[in-house]
């Protein structure tokens, strides 16, 4: 393995070498309350390197001593990123591929429309237990092994799945799809991690979108896909289990390759930090870390909390979107599940395209509140839309409206995530991540309508 720091496998892009501190820095990792630093902009600006960002970090991290260290953009990011965002692809595939199908496991399984719905809604309730002791295995222990359990742990949930195709089976595929569940606990809170350890200043929030952007994109393959492969026949059971195991199968091929490929290309960090403020951050002692200094630093952050409640109701109707699409589609317009699958691919491509929009724009300009609220209103708007024309009888009515919603609920995602490393620097990228997917797997069954409505409101307080 080639190390990243190599002279060879390095690039200056965007930031010449710098000198910092060696000494321990200004700014500890548990010091300030987060969210008066973000008041003042110190927070935000040392991180991000935004207008005025390099004057105020530069302030906030003179040096104590007299050692140097140089920043550097490690050739290796773009292959981490690649890689995480594939197995978040298949991660994201597997959580969405029965529900869309939820007819056809129906009549395979011999089980109700609600238990099939629990093998979607197992993913939600693994992560809300589980995502303190993870964000802590990532504090702890570090990226690269958080990353491996997510992957293995993917590549072992799909393969018990293929030894669940046969009636009678449910309870097999359940608990394979709650390993499943299990591992995204652990790719879910990455994004801003991988983007903020690997990643310079100027392409930090659009390294953060494009890892968000795998897991889109396996909600979007897993929208059109499975109905591809697993046309509904009721009436040939062996024909149906065939096609089920062609799906499974490919599944866990693919997992297992990017488990492998994870431990080639995945390291804890680049040999030279790519940012002043991660150059500081990777001076702080381990001893002087505290997970639960940081998790009560974070919650008596008010403009965390806020975004924490608001993200949650938000991203909570995206997921009861997405979970009830096919049988809200086939109620209205039977017989047509592979339209289901393609109104729920555009409803996730369109988000795919804000998430990069979103990402662009935010490294320009950093206006992250302001930006928040417009897409919580236009996202209001286009839940209302979709809601009271879902019935009208005029699929392309639908697949329009689904588009339009998606641009801005899912587009949101990666939004969310660099907001609140923003207001809580320097806690966690991990941990305030982790938090805010827990919050959107609470309010799941909630009515949608109600949740973005609220959420609404909420972000103004902010």
């Amino acid at each position: 393995m080639v190390e990243a720091g190599d002279g060879a496998e390095e690039e200056a892009e965007g930031e010449r070498a710098e000198m910092l501190g060696a000494a321990e820095p200004a700014l500890p990792r548990n010091g300030l309350l987060p969210g008066k630093e973000a008041a003042n902009g110190g927070g935000c600006a040392a991180r991000s390197g935004g207008p005025g960002g390099r004057a105020a970090e530069a302030e906030a991290m003179l040096p104590a001593g007299g050692g140097r260290a140089e920043t550097r953009l490690s050739r290796r990011r773009l292959a981490v990123l690649a890689v995480f965002s594939c197995y978040s692809l298949v991660n994201a595939f597997q959580w969405i591929q029965y529900s869309i199908l939820s007819n056809v496991f129906v009549s395979f399984y011999r089980a109700s429309f609600a238990h099939v719905d629990w093998l979607s809604m197992v993913y939600m309730v693994a992560y809300v237990p589980l995502i303190l002791p993870a964000t802590w295995l990532l504090d702890a222990r570090g990226l690269r092994l958080t990353a491996l359990l997510g992957a293995g742990l993917n590549a072992l949930g799909a393969w018990l799945k293929c030894a669940s195709v046969a009636p009678g089976r449910y309870a097999v595929t359940m608990a394979a799809q709650g390993v499943c569940a299990v591992a995204q606990v652990f790719i879910l809170g990455l994004p801003s991690r991988v983007a903020a350890v690997w990643f310079g200043p100027a392409e930090v929030s659009t390294a953060c979108a494009v890892a968000v952007l795998g897991n889109q994109l396996g909600t979007a393959i897993g929208f059109l896909l499975p109905p591809v492969l697993v046309p509904n026949t009721p009436d040939d059971i062996d024909l149906m289990a065939h096609n089920i195991s062609i799906m499974f199968y490919g599944t866990a091929i693919v997992s297992t390759l990017l488990f492998l490929l994870t431990g080639v290309v995945f390291e804890e960090k680049p040999k030279y930090p790519p940012s002043h403020s991660q150059a500081v951050l990777q001076t702080v002692p381990p001893e002087d870390y505290s997970y639960k200094q940081s998790i009560i630093n974070l919650f008596k952050n008010i403009p965390f909390v806020l975004l924490l409640i608001s993200y949650g109701i938000m991203t909570g109707a995206f997921y009861s979107v997405s979970t009830l699409l096919n049988q809200m589609i086939i109620t209205h317009y039977e017989g047509e599940e592979v339209n289901a699958g393609r109104i729920g691919l555009t409803l996730v491509v369109a988000g795919m395209v804000g998430s990069i929009i979103c990402g662009l724009w935010l490294d320009y300009t950093k206006t992250y509140k302001q930006t928040t609220l417009i897409v919580y209103i236009l996202s209001f708007m286009g839940m209302v839309v979709f809601t009271f024309t879902l019935d009208l009888g005029y699929l392309i009515v639908v697949f329009v409206t689904g588009g339009v919603l998606g641009f801005f609920m899912t587009g949101y995602l990666p939004l969310g995530f660099e907001f609140a490393v923003e207001i809580t620097y320097p806690e966690s990228e991990g941990t305030s991540s982790g938090l805010l997917n827990a919050s959107a797997q609470v309010p799941v069954d909630s009515p949608v309508e109600h949740e973005t409505c609220t959420a609404l409101k909420i972000q103004s307080a902010l």
